[in-house]
């Protein structure tokens, strides 16, 4: 067991480093350097803000995750499993499989069975879908304009498409404070987690989202006129996308979403600068974590066996 868990963790560090190699190697020296460059400080530093709220963000939902499964850990000990899991998982694709694997890695050694991190993995895949749907919702309705070009649907479609979006976090919310027993769902079945953990599901899905478009917009509005609201919409169209493609990291797909629905001139470069803030960053910051906690326990375990050892 033991060497399976070790295997899991090198595999995972390995694949990050495939993956970082695999997205520079496209571009050259010259052209990672202009892209940053063409991107003005302030909407930089406004992009990596955002990107590091939105992180900030995904940590509560492994916190809100632990209490559903009744196994509640410090919040320090959610936010280091949900950081790394979350910056490998989402260049790694497959993200329920990728990042929880990771999860697993520390999870388990937390006390937590295979059975409580699936449930884990679980609450934090239904608030991503709240959060899209929530965002993708408002979207609709506020920016019902730009919908109707991006789709060719009418505004009462749009409008409907937008109602329905966040129909279903409504009544997500209702069946969590009105049904206490488990949700059937052909051969599936689901506890609902309580009114105020189901609540906070949908609040911190969508500011998660709400963050992630906000850090696009800043490093596309340095070379376009585009409204956050507009951005918003885009991401949500090219997050699906990404999800049901399941490319590593949405790599290319959100690119191409983005350049084919908000057709401007020199969007390569913020691009870029979106995936530097968003996905290789944390990705680089994850893979040291992970290396580094796996060290530090191989080396706690050590002393604990020379200990034990000693004494018997």
């Amino acid at each position: 067991m033991r060497n399976w868990k070790l295997l899991i963790a090198a595999a995972a560090i390995g694949l990050a480093a495939f993956l970082l190699y695999r997205t520079l190697s496209r571009y050259s020296l010259d052209q990672l350097v202009a892209a940053v460059a063409a991107v003005p400080a302030p909407r930089l530093l406004g992009a990596i803000g955002f990107a590091a709220a939105s992180y900030l963000s995904l940590t509560g939902f492994d916190y809100l995750a632990l209490h559903y499964v009744g196994r509640p850990l410090p919040y320090r000990r959610a936010a280091l499993a949900s950081f790394t899991a979350l910056s490998l998982g989402h260049n790694i694709g497959l993200a329920a499989l990728s990042s929880g694997a990771v999860r697993y890695r520390f999870y388990s050694r937390w006390g937590l069975s295979a059975g409580e991190v699936a449930r884990v993995v679980l609450f934090c895949g239904i608030t991503v879908g709240l959060g899209l749907l929530v965002l993708g919702g408002a979207a609709l309705l506020l920016r019902s304009g730009l919908a109707m070009e991006i789709t060719g649907l009418t505004r009462p479609v749009v409008a409907a498409m937008g109602i329905g979006c966040l129909t279903l976090p409504a009544a997500y919310l209702i069946l969590s404070a009105f049904v206490g027993k488990p949700l059937r769902i052909g051969r599936w079945s689901l506890d609902m987690p309580p009114f105020r953990l189901a609540l906070g599901q949908v609040l911190i899905g969508s500011v998660n989202f709400a963050f992630v478009a906000a850090c696009l917009h800043q490093a596309l509005a340095a070379v376009a006129e585009v409204a956050y609201l507009g951005v918003a919409s885009v991401y949500v169209i090219a997050n699906a996308t990404a999800l049901v493609s399941h490319v590593p990291g949405g790599l290319g797909v959100i690119e191409s979403v983005v350049m084919y629905l908000l057709p401007q001139n020199n969007l390569i470069g913020p691009l870029l600068v979106f995936r530097f803030v968003y996905f290789l960053v944390p990705l680089v910051l994850g893979g040291i974590l992970l290396a580094a906690t796996e060290l530090f326990e191989r080396r706690r375990s050590g002393f604990y066996e020379e200990a034990t050892g000693a004494k018997a």
